[in-house]
């Protein structure tokens, strides 16, 4: 084994955050990262966000069993090395992995309706990361999960090519790392998934980077007025930054949500976006829809409970939907949404609200725990 910075025919030793077990605080440790295989590549990880699925599966999925493992899934770097087979990356790209894969060629990536792939199986095998490519990193001889497939919480990782996006070479990887997951997760769910239209209003339950990146994407589609509904009054201005008109907090009320925005709108929001990750808030958001064409998007995620609401809800012609990462195609769109960005056609500096070394990782953990980050952006390694 050498070093950093060796050729891609040797191990690499570099420092990751290693997840060793539920509620744990995350470690530094030194780990190796061996070479890519066919089809894979080796980068060299520059920044990552701290986003709330590596919190969630971290701290609040009590089922979870992939242990010991590196989190981080929303990243950015440079390709250090590629295995055989692979063609469309050399050393020295900029790339962002993306946490649902695009071979292209399956029945799923063929069909304009969808973004799925066949590499994820179902979605629930996937939200289990169970990945389709073998683990490259281990850490005291024990083998670490990889998260998503992807592990951002290292210097160093190894990505399939069908979770990799080759972007413009002037990007700032410490910023549009951010478009990896949370920010496509949230707009794409308003612009492709529920199709909010021009003049309409608009529900978005949760303030997070996704449910912030949901306000600016009705505020791109046109919507005239937004409702945040968040139980942290301290998020409501920054949701103006993105758009947002009305502020709710539930906790200023006694009856349902839904009921309160119901009548705040004479019948019902055209449009509502879940992205808390919370049956009861599912149920709450699409009720909060207006009857015969109000539609409702779930973009948050949870193992716990089942969603349920009245059947009337759906027969006067509600419309409930869920997405997967903004329904993005995830491989040919985030060079696109990283080019928006350049354009300074899409915010994403706005999202940032922390920036911090990988050493104060589980500083980033709890500004996150807390809801006093947006995001935090850990700065991993510098750009050469």
């Amino acid at each position: 084994a050498e070093s950093a910075g060796c050729s891609k025919s040797q191990v690499i030793k570099c420092r990751a955050a290693v997840a060793w077990g539920h509620k744990q605080p995350l470690v530094v440790e030194e780990i190796e990262v061996f070479p890519p295989r066919d089809h894979e590549i080796r980068i060299k990880v520059v920044a990552t966000g701290m986003c709330h699925s590596d919190l969630y599966f971290l701290v609040d999925c009590e089922g979870w069993s992939g242990f010991p493992a590196v989190l981080g899934h929303e990243g950015a770097g440079i390709v250090e090395s590629v295995g055989p087979h692979v063609t469309k990356f050399r050393p020295g790209d900029k790339v962002i992995p993306v946490p649902i894969t695009q071979c292209g060629e399956c029945r799923f990536c063929l069909n304009p309706e969808s973004n799925l792939c066949r590499f994820l199986g179902c979605l629930t095998q996937y939200m289990q990361f169970v990945s389709h490519i073998t683990s490259r990193l281990k850490c005291k001889g024990q083998t670490l999960v990889q998260f998503a497939g992807i592990s951002t919480f290292s210097e160093y990782t190894v990505v399939s090519e069908v979770a990799l996006a080759k972007i413009n070479d002037s990007a700032p990887l410490e910023t549009v790392c951010l478009l990896g997951c949370g920010i496509p997760t949230g707009y794409g769910a308003a612009i492709n998934i529920a199709k909010v239209k021009p003049g309409s209003t608009c529900a978005v339950f949760g303030l997070g980077a996704v449910g912030l990146a949901a306000v600016m994407g009705c505020k791109a589609a046109g919507a005239t007025r937004i409702i945040v509904i968040d139980t942290n009054k301290d998020k409501f201005e920054k949701a103006k930054v993105f758009g947002a008109t009305d502020f709710v907090n539930p906790k200023d009320h006694a009856r349902p949500i839904q009921e309160v925005l119901v009548e705040m709108t004479n019948g019902g929001v055209d449009f509502s976006l879940e992205c808390v990750g919370n049956v009861d808030v599912m149920r709450s958001a699409f009720e909060s829809c207006v009857k015969g064409w109000g539609v409702s998007v779930v973009v948050g995620y949870t193992e716990s409970g089942e969603v349920s609401t009245l059947p009337m809800q759906l027969l006067a012609g509600r419309t409930w939907k869920g997405c997967f990462f903004g329904g993005y195609k995830s491989v040919e769109s985030v060079p696109k949404l990283v080019d928006e960005y350049m354009a300074k056609k899409l915010k994403v500096d706005e999202f940032v609200s922390h920036r911090l070394p990988l050493d104060r990782i589980n500083e980033a953990v709890d500004l996150l725990v807390q809801g006093k980050s947006i995001r935090t952006v850990l700065e991993i390694s510098q750009v050469q």
